[in-house]
């Protein structure tokens, strides 16, 4: 039985963040010495650190929009909101998959007998 799996497309409006289909050669994913990349060449450490670094920069957005609203002049006050629930949502993501490579290491971990 085989099914395609699609690529998840909310995802691709956090952060800068892309989503990727398939895993480790699947789907036009080419494996590179233990490496996944995409078609690009870039690697999975590199996508991640690209999000890391998205982040950053949404939280340091959301950090100079506060301050701008706590002097007055910020002209509209949703802008604000908008990029603190963005810097929320993408720590929030950042901290689930952090918790699922340190679950997904354990495991690993467990299967050495």
């Amino acid at each position: 039985m085989t099914s395609a799996i699609s690529a998840i497309g909310g995802l691709s409006s956090i952060g800068g963040l892309t989503a990727v289909s398939g895993v480790g050669g699947l789907d036009g994913t080419a494996t590179t010495s233990g490496t996944a990349t995409t078609n690009t060449g870039e690697s999975f450490a590199g996508m991640l650190a690209k999000g890391l670094e998205n982040v950053a920069a949404s939280q340091q957005n959301a950090d100079s929009l506060a301050v701008q609203v706590a002097n007055g002049t910020l002209s509209d006050p949703a802008k604000y909101t908008m990029a603190a629930t963005e810097a929320q949502l993408g720590l929030q993501l950042t901290t689930a998959i952090r918790n699922k490579a340190v679950d997904a290491f354990q495991e690993i971990m467990r299967m050495q007998a």
